[in-house]
């Protein structure tokens, strides 16, 4: 039995809306992950297919679709919502931490819109194969708990199979699900949302003096060092809104999302993002901006007086880009090997990389090759001008690079795109064996395998990924 302890669904209607997932046909197991079913305190027998199709509702759980608003690509829309995830329940696990187990594809909601509530197999696979790799990789992440296939054809661009992914997060409060409660002027389900959201996430924010700025403040820490992350392992979210930024700190909502191939800070792959919003280059001032909007719902929660609100809020953000440049030249500063690193051997390096198409994985692992006394040449045939790296190698070399740091925190392997369009294709003609062997891949990204070897190698031209797809 799934020990359940609701406590969003014990909220006030405002907040969600009574949901039972909707019945599939002929559901069927793709794939469960049962460690992280017993990390989350769920013996693997308790989630049997129905449950994870949707078709049975266990003991315990108060499946509701949760209410938010958002800003897609930088327009307002007052009312967004679960349009087809469902959140079963909350789990505490042997760890003390509560966590969402909620449904993707469960069917349409209250907040569907025009939307049919379901999902696919390819966008449910590269969501389970990019969380559980970002989680191999130590960056804070939601995490997939199951895949099931419904038996029925979903209308995309074309028929797909159906699918239901099982999703894990410590919590599905969005920046958006502030905005939600700020659009309608409903300050008492603002401060309600604060409070339950501090105690859940941020108990420390409830002993400061100014609780709503304490908050906003370990908010913009988490996602300041959140998006460093993405950038050092060439992760591009690819669909940034504000109600696909999590208040926990979690990346969460893998759409269009992409890892770089050739190395260039414009680099886009999501087919929606027509101007360039999301670049890999751009996500910490959107970060930024949508911290500001998260701030901008809190204001009347900060103090009473509007301009003194203001002040005080505009504070607390202005510290996000050095936050944000601590972080980053952080964990650039491990990725070369360094215990610090001067900002110009980061922007240098960078520009050089990007003039030359270096492939943005190899370069570093082949660096941290270098630095233990291998050859040289590994690195400079990533450049199209190999004395572009001589150059900036001068720089580097005498600062003693530790191999060892640096063997730790450059993976030999990420969801490259041509392989994760291999595995969705394989998938939708119900052949998963790519699916289970990319899995195994990244489960130990640090750690080169002589037999996944092709798995380190960039794409061929002709397998070269150009846009990416939501699955919506």
């Amino acid at each position: 039995m799934i020990r359940f302890d609701n406590s969003f669904a014990a909220l006030p209607p405002q907040f969600h809306a009574p949901q039972v997932p909707a019945k599939v046909p002929a559901p069927k197991l793709v794939k469960l992950n049962e460690g992280l079913a017993r990390k989350i305190g769920i013996d693997p027998a308790d989630l049997t297919v129905d449950v994870l199709a949707g078709n049975m509702v266990p003991e315990g759980a108060e499946p509701v679709a949760t209410a938010y608003a958002g800003h897609q690509f930088g327009g307002f829309v007052p009312q967004l919502g679960d349009g087809r995830a469902v959140l079963l329940g909350e789990v505490i696990g042997p760890d003390g931490v509560r966590r969402d187990i909620q449904l993707k594809g469960a069917g349409r909601t209250v907040f569907s819109r025009n939307g049919d509530g379901r999902a696919v197999i390819g966008p449910v696979l590269r969501e389970y194969v990019v969380s559980e790799a970002m989680a191999a990789l130590g960056i804070p992440t939601t995490r997939a708990l199951a895949a099931v296939t419904t038996g029925d054809l979903v209308r995309r661009e074309g028929l797909l199979p159906g699918a239901v992914l099982t999703r894990v997060a410590e919590s599905h409060i969005r920046v958006g699900t502030f905005q939600f409660h700020f659009a309608r002027r409903d300050t008492e389900s603002l401060k309600r949302l604060l409070n339950y959201t501090i105690a859940r996430h941020y108990p420390a924010a409830a002993e400061a003096g100014n609780p709503a700025l304490a908050f906003l403040e370990a908010v913009m820490q988490r996602q300041a060092e959140l998006v460093a992350r993405w950038m050092q392992v060439g992760f591009i979210h690819g669909v940034m809104n504000t109600d696909n930024m999590s208040v926990a700190g979690e990346t969460i909502d893998y759409g269009p999302c992409a890892f770089m191939d050739s190395y260039h800070p414009e680099t886009v792959f999501s087919s929606i993002d027509r101007q360039g919003r999301y670049a890999w280059g751009n996500q910490p001032q959107i970060a930024h901006w949508n911290l500001a909007q998260l701030g901008s719902t809190l204001l009347t929660l900060v103090d009473r007086d509007a301009e003194k609100a203001r002040e005080a809020a505009q504070a607390v953000l202005d510290r996000f880009p050095l936050l944000f440049s601590e972080a980053y030249h952080k964990g650039f500063a491990r990725k070369l090997g360094l215990e610090a690193v001067e900002k110009p051997l980061v922007s240098g390096l960078l520009t050089a990389m990007a003039n030359n198409a270096v492939d943005f994985t190899l370069f570093f692992r082949h660096l941290g090759a270098l630095a233990e006394g291998g050859s040289a040449e590994p690195v400079r045939a990533l450049f199209e001008q190999p004395e572009a790296f001589d150059e900036w190698a001068k720089g580097w070399l005498p600062l003693g690079p530790d191999p060892a740091v640096m063997r730790a925190v450059n993976p030999v392997y990420i969801p490259r795109n041509h392989r994760m369009e291999e595995m969705i294709e394989a998938a939708e003609k119900g052949d998963y064996a790519p699916f289970e062997r990319l899995l195994e891949v990244l489960s130990n990204p640090f750690e080169a395998r002589t037999e996944f070897a092709q798995y380190e190698n960039p794409p061929q031209p002709d397998e070269v990924v150009r846009a990416t797809f939501c699955g919506t």
